[in-house]
C-alpha cells in the first residue's frame, strides 16, 4: 500500500502573482520570470517603482513514493525544497501544480482528512518548557478528544516507550537537548499517526541522542507508521531510511535504496605497486573491467579505475595481478559512500571524487 505519493509537485515563493497559471508547462531549466514584449514589466521587473524579487521555484516537479511501513530520507543541499515537500505534505501551504496523496487523501480537496493522519515534528521544539514532560502530553492527549483518562494513560505509555518515564515530572526546561527532541518526536504520536513527518529530527544532537531517536523511528515503522524525514546528516539517512530521495534545487536528482545508490556509482579499484615499471601491467590486467580511463600515478606506483558494482572482488583482483607477474603492495576494492553519492548528484560538485 502506498501511503505518500506525490506526483509533478510546483512551487515557486516570491513575486510570481496569485492565481497565474501554474509552472506546468515551463521547463525544468527555466530559471528566470517572464517579461512582456510589449514593454510592459511584470513580476521579476520594475513595478510602482520598485523592483521585484523574481519568484523562487522551491519545487520543480517533485515525484515521490513510500509504502506503509517504509522510511524515506529527503536529501538535498540547504534551499534544495526539501522542507517545502514535507509543507505541502502536511497541507501547511499548497501545491501551484501536481498531486498529492497522503494516506489515500488528496492534500488538496480532502486537507482535514490528511491532517488526522499524520504527525509532524518541525525543526524546532514545539514542547512547554515551563510545564513537564507529562503535562505536555496530557494536554495534548486532551486536545485530541482523548479524555481526562485517556490522556494520562497515553502520556504514561508514550513516556515509559521512549525511556522518559524517570524525568516525567521534571519541568521540561531542566531536560537534556536530546530528551527534549524525543518529547518533541512523542509529542507527535498522542494520536498513533499513520504518517510521521520528521523535518530534520536530530539537528545540534550528540551522537547519543541522535542514536536515540533513530531507534524510535525504526520502532515506528516497524509498528506500520510510515516516515518521511529530512536530514542534513548522509549517516542518519544511511541507517535508518529503506528509500533516500535526493532534491537538488526543486527537483528529484536519485532516488531508491542507499545500497542501489552507492552501486549506481559503481566501485573503484586502487593498486599500489611494488615498481612503477609494472603500471602498464596493471592497467592491462583491468581492462576488461573498467568503466572508465584509469588514473596512473608514477610517484606514488599506483593505479586507480573505476569499475562497475560487483565486477569483480578482493581475492579475484589479487589471482589476476599474481597470474600477471604484478607484484602489489596493497590492492582494495572500494564502494562509494552515501556521501559520495550525494555529491555526485547534486550541483557544486566535479562529480565522484578520485
Amino acid at each position: 500500500m502506498i501511503t505518500i505519493e506525490a506526483v509533478g509537485l510546483w512551487k515557486s515563493f516570491g513575486a510570481a502573482r496569485a492565481g497565474a497559471a501554474p509552472p506546468s508547462a515551463v521547463p525544468a531549466t527555466a530559471e528566470t520570470a517572464t517579461t512582456e514584449t510589449a514593454g510592459k514589466e511584470t513580476a521579476g521587473t520594475r513595478r510602482a517603482g520598485k523592483r521585484l524579487a523574481e519568484p523562487v521555484r522551491a519545487l520543480r516537479g517533485v515525484d515521490l513514493s513510500v509504502p506503509r511501513g517504509g522510511v524515506c530520507a529527503l536529501l538535498g543541499p540547504n534551499g534544495a525544497g526539501k522542507t517545502t515537500v514535507v509543507r505541502v505534505l502536511a497541507t501547511l501551504i499548497r501545491p501551484d501544480a501536481g498531486t498529492a496523496r497522503v494516506g489515500g487523501h488528496d492534500v488538496l480537496r480532502e486537507p482535514g482528512l490528511v491532517r488526522a493522519a499524520i504527525g509532524l515534528a518541525g525543526q524546532h521544539a514545539a514542547v512547554d518548557d515551563d510545564l513537564t514532560g507529562r503535562e505536555n502530553l496530557f494536554i495534548l492527549g486532551l486536545m485530541h478528544h482523548l479524555g481526562r483518562r485517556g490522556a494520562r494513560a497515553r502520556a504514561a505509555e508514550l513516556l515509559d516507550r521512549f525511556g522518559l518515564a524517570d524525568a516525567a515530572d521534571r519541568l521540561v526546561k531542566t531536560w537534556s537537548g536530546g530528551m527534549r527532541r524525543r518529547l518533541d518526536l512523542i509529542a507527535s504520536l498522542v494520536v498513533a499517526p499513520l504518517v510521521l513527518f520528521l523535518d530534520e529530527p536530530t539537528t545540534g544532537l550528540d551522537p547519543r541522542s541522535r542514536a536515540e531517536i533513530w531507534a524510535a523511528v525504526r520502532a515506528l515503522a516497524a509498528d506500520g507508521t510510515t516516515v518521511l524525514l529530512t536530514t542534513q546528516y548522509l549517516e542518519e539517512a544511511d541507517r535508518i531510511a529503506d528509500q533516500i530521495v535526493i532534491i537538488d534545487a526543486g527537483l528529484v536528482t536519485a532516488h531508491g535504496s542507499p545500497d542501489e545508490l552507492k552501486d549506481s556509482l559503481g566501485s573503484r579499484v586502487d593498486v599500489v605497486l611494488a615498481d612503477a615499471a609494472g603500471l602498464d601491467a596493471a592497467e592491462a590486467v583491468l581492462a576488461d573491467i573498467v568503466t572508465g580511463p584509469p588514473r596512473l600515478d608514477a610517484g606514488e606506483r599506483r593505479l586507480t579505475a573505476p569499475v562497475a558494482a560487483g565486477a569483480v572482488t578482493l581475492p579475484e583482483l589479487v589471482r589476476r595481478l599474481d597470474a600477471a607477474g604484478v607484484t602489489a603492495e596493497d590492492v582494495s576494492v572500494r564502494r562509494p559512500t552515501l556521501d559520495e553519492v550525494f555529491l555526485d548528484r547534486t550541483r557544486a560538485t566535479g562529480g565522484y571524487p578520485a
